[in-house]
């Protein structure tokens, strides 16, 4: 495994297959569905954070 960063995909794929096994989990292994998104609000504080940024615009 080489310790830069990957220039191509190929290169990528390559790198990862080069893992140990012990990394890469069972085979069999099933990984759990993602659970829905939690909602989110923006509050008071928030909105003041950026309040004045068309002044900045």
């Amino acid at each position: 495994m080489r310790n830069t960063e990957a220039d191509t995909l190929a290169e990528l794929i390559e790198d990862c297959t080069d893992l140990p096994r012990e990394l890469r989990g069972a085979e069999d292994e099933s990984h759990p569905e993602p659970g829905s998104a939690t909602a989110w609000q923006v509050d008071d504080a928030n909105y003041a954070q950026v309040a004045d940024l068309d002044a900045y615009v």
